[in-house]
């Protein structure tokens, strides 16, 4: 009988955040399901000696990827799989990360679906995930024919003098911002300290400044008023496919030649984006009223006598504010929503499509294939980690 396939887990599970822990699930789920023995050893690179292959003590390693390890895993042989996109030796060693462009894209695709027309972001300094998604932010507004006005704050609150250099920071962005804006924030933290000082301005949240901020660590997202909204990024399948990886490299098949990037799952939509930035109050009506009515079956006519309107008046407003159709927007709600059932939830593709307004499943596939490029069940399958129950229906 063959020995268990002995696996270095090193994540810096002493942080418990869920890029750490969650990851960390996801490589332990793939190991039970596959016989491994797991090792939790965050001091895997200093037990690895650079001159006794004797010595190797791990058949694979999943890490948040030092230097030091990388160069003496590669010495000894020792596939390695790294989860850490900010690690200085990424490029050189197999990697699994959240797609984070598609993250920033997908900020960005919801506060302009809220409405708004000035955006700004706030994210840290030297921090290469953060820049990656402030990047397709900015590209995505730009398609939309807006700009982002950005600003850097510190990495590290700590020493204690990095808490006034971040206030401080906080307060040079806002000053040169108008209302109302959309913002993305790089991390939970600096979204909840932005909330704060947005109501010691006065300023509403999320009527004056809206703010989607980091990748649903919920203790910071829902423990205070307003909720943030985020980004879930489903760190269980970063794990997951690590581990999945890291076993096709012990068994000998060559790394890919570049790192395997995986979409977020999806918005988690909380209070401090909750509102329609919208100048034109009966778009605003008709928006609320589409986004808690699209599950029925609706059009544009319903649309235009909830909120008192004759329907060509409505689409004229509708044309002029937001650029497009009421059908479009309609559409546009029942997918977001789909998309969300899709990555978060268990219904067969059958009573998701009935639920968020499709009707049946086949109207759903059309318009996922059309508006996406994907059908259903694909977008359920990148985003979740293998449920073999999960497509039934």
């Amino acid at each position: 009988m063959q020995k268990p396939r002995r696996v270095a887990i090193m994540l810096d599970l002493d942080w418990p955040f869920k890029r750490h822990v969650s990851t960390f699930a996801g490589t332990q789920q793939y190991g039970q399901e596959h016989g491994w023995h797991s090792i939790m050893d965050e001091f895997v690179d200093e037990k690895l000696s650079v001159n006794s292959p004797l010595s190797v003590p791990y058949d694979g390693i999943i890490a948040r990827a030092s230097k030091k390890l990388a160069v003496r895993a590669a010495r000894l042989k020792i596939p390695l799989v790294n989860v850490w996109r900010s690690s200085p030796a990424w490029r050189s060693v197999p990697g699994v990360f959240p797609d984070y462009a598609a993250a920033g894209c997908l900020r960005a695709e919801h506060l302009l679906s809220r409405g708004f027309i000035r955006f700004a972001a706030v994210t840290c300094d030297n921090d290469e995930t953060h820049a990656a998604e402030l990047q397709a932010f900015t590209k995505r507004l730009g398609e939309a024919g807006y700009s982002c006005a950005s600003g850097t704050v510190p990495l590290s609150a700590y020493p204690s003098t990095n808490w006034r250099k971040l206030d401080q920071a906080i307060t040079n962005c806002m000053n040169g911002w108008r209302l109302p804006i959309g913002v993305f924030v790089g991390s939970e933290r600096d979204g909840r300290l932005l909330a704060q000082m947005c109501t010691n301005r006065g300023w509403r949240v999320p009527e004056d400044v809206a703010i989607i901020a980091g990748k649903n660590e919920q203790t910071y997202c829902e423990s205070l008023r307003p909720t943030l909204s985020s980004v879930e990024i489903g760190y269980e399948r970063i794990g997951y496919e690590a581990a999945k990886l890291l076993d096709s490299l012990m068994d000998g098949v060559a790394a890919p030649a570049e790192p395997m990037l995986l979409p977020p799952k999806g918005l988690v939509v909380r209070e401090s984006t909750d509102f329609f930035a919208v100048e034109d109050p009966l778009v605003a009506a008709a928006l609320k009223f589409i986004a808690e009515n699209c599950h029925k079956v609706i059009g544009q006519d319903d649309v235009a006598s909830a909120v008192s309107a004759e329907t060509r008046t409505l689409q004229r407003r509708f044309n002029k504010f937001l650029n497009r159709p009421i059908a479009t927007e309609i559409r546009r709600v029942r997918i977001e929503r789909a998309k969300r059932e899709l990555a978060q939830g268990k219904r067969s593709l059958a009573e998701i499509a009935n639920a968020v307004g499709f009707g049946e499943a086949a109207g759903m596939y059309d318009v996922f294939v059309r508006e996406l490029g994907v059908t259903p069940s694909q977008y359920r399958r990148d985003r979740q980690t293998g449920d073999k129950t999960l497509d039934a229906g």
